[in-house]
């Protein structure tokens, strides 16, 4: 059975996938892959396509048998061909197909992938300011170095990324993760091999895990469905694959009923006397559980357990923006406006994949912003996107908001992160606590039938190829209920 870098990537999304890949009840896959997957799949294509012909002479090996391809990439690199393009690595079980294999010039070969993303996660500041390196970017360079190292065409553990700004990036693996981490890339890279390994041949089997991050994954309903069946603890909200395992491997709890009848005292003077036990998991983490255990199992009405006040303002503006973070651009604004006149949905669209069109929406957002009354309006948002987001585009921009305004806009007195006072005041019988979940459970529904934000840069990107109005109308449409859906929320917790 090979291991390749899309089944090591597979593992980093999700330590079950890979196994479930393999063993699991395959008629409950979903056969239809997620229209926005592949969208990232064929803008990943585009790209490396793109990057490529802007290289010159290149030795294309992306067509024909695998055998073929390997024997060809071999004899390639033995006559010190300078570029080869999905050439066919393999050693043993290991398979790598890296997007370039660059010539050293003194017979090794640099592996290197393009990405449509960004090269590296940031800057490590606490690593000397270095550039932090992606975790399955590491691990898939870590693989094809290995296989080169054991054909003999490398002698170290390097690679390359390609991003969608064409910027380079080296990824040196023997260097440690970071200083509170002196774990090196290499060894991360043999652990989470190690344990792919393990799961593919059914040496070790593990356990479906709700996380928001699933729904994009062929094995969504698959999973959802067990661990509704078994009453899985990850039913909880926050309670995630880490925790659970904790608490069935030091508690013996298999199910979030369970953790109802926890003697939290007599936890916390066994976690005294033994720093390993229910490591990562402090009081305020296990009774936070257990409160929203007893709701779930219940079924009660959502818990409020501090009294709620919003400011009284003549405008209530509900706000929540579109982007596409694949390409860290912003497409649209969109407000719901409740006022003394009444109410009306103002929105303020990029209608081009260009700078001048993201910056003029955005100006007009803030020229909008600035014809309300400046001390009797709130703005409600959902999450710190808006915040974070708005920021780095004050730095992409910055003639469009000074700091002071933009601070002054997010300032608790005037913004209000919902998000977060559900998160401090409340808990609900849900096992997510998203702006779709919550909403829907006080009876809002969106007019889209398959609304998420996923969908709606499908649809934009699918707008900027075609121009066709009706894919902008379901943008519109979908902000807007995003918009309500905030408004539903905000008018639940002030009843309260």
């Amino acid at each position: 059975m090979n291991i390749t870098a899309s089944k090591l990537y597979n593992y980093l999304q999700c330590e079950h996938k890979i196994w479930r890949d393999i063993y699991g009840p395959q008629d409950e896959k979903s056969k239809e892959t997620n229209p926005f997957v592949q969208m990232l799949w064929d803008k990943g294509v585009a790209h490396e396509e793109n990057i490529v012909e802007g290289l010159g002479m290149v030795l294309d090996l992306k067509e024909g048998e695998e055998t073929e391809r390997i024997q060809k990439t071999i004899e390639a690199m033995k006559m010190g061909v300078p570029l080869i393009y999905q050439g066919v690595l393999r050693f043993g079980d290991l398979l790598g197909i890296p997007d370039l294999l660059q010539s050293n010039g003194d017979g090794t070969y640099l592996p290197i992938d393009i990405k449509s993303g960004m090269g590296v996660e940031g800057v490590d500041e606490d690593f000397e300011g270095e550039d932090k390196y992606k975790k399955h970017y590491a691990v898939q360079l870590a693989l094809y170095s290995e296989v080169l190292i054991a054909n003999g065409f490398a002698n170290k553990h390097i690679g390359k990324i390609v991003d969608i700004n064409s910027e380079e990036t080296v990824y040196d693996l023997d260097k440690p993760m970071g200083v509170k981490n002196p774990q090196s890339w290499w060894q991360y890279y043999l652990d989470i091999k190690g344990k792919a390994v393990s799961l593919m041949n059914n040496e070790f089997q593990n356990k479906p895990a709700y996380s928001g991050k699933c729904k994009l994954c062929p094995w969504y309903a698959s999973c959802k469905k067990w661990i509704k069946q078994n009453d899985d603890p990850t039913m909880i909200f926050y309670v995630g694959r880490a925790v659970r395992d904790v608490l069935q491997n030091d508690l013996d709890i298999k199910s979030y009923q369970e953790l109802i009848d926890v003697d939290v005292d007599q936890v916390l003077e066994q976690k005294k006397k033994d720093k390993n036990f229910l490591k990562g998991i402090g009081q305020t983490k296990l009774e936070q559980s257990i409160k929203r255990a007893r709701i779930m199992k219940e079924n009660i009405e959502p818990k409020i357990y501090s009294p709620l006040a919003f400011p009284k303002t003549s405008y209530d503006l509900f706000f929540d923006i579109e982007d596409d973070p694949t390409q860290a651009f912003v497409y649209l604004h969109g407000v719901y406006e409740r006022s003394p006149s009444g109410e009306r949905f103002v929105s303020f669209v990029a209608e081009e994949k260009t700078d001048e069109s993201e910056k003029e929406a955005w100006l007009n957002f803030w020229d909008y912003i600035r014809s309300l009354p400046k001390d009797d309006f709130t703005v409600y948002y959902y999450s710190h996107h808006e915040k974070t987001t708005y920021h780095r585009m004050s730095q992409k921009y910055p003639g469009v908001v000074s700091d002071e305004e933009l601070e002054w806009f997010f300032s608790p007195e005037k913004s209000i992160d919902l998000y977060s006072v559900i998160l401090k005041n409340t808990d609900w019988p849900l096992m997510s606590y998203s702006l779709k979940e919550i909403a829907q459970y006080l009876k809002f529904s969106w007019r889209d039938k398959s609304p998420s934000g996923a969908a709606s840069i499908e649809w934009f990107n699918k707008y900027l190829e075609t121009k066709n109005l009706d894919d902008m109308k379901r943008i519109l449409i979908y902000n807007e209920d995003d918009c309500k859906a905030t408004m539903v929320i905000k008018d639940y917790l002030d009843e309260k």
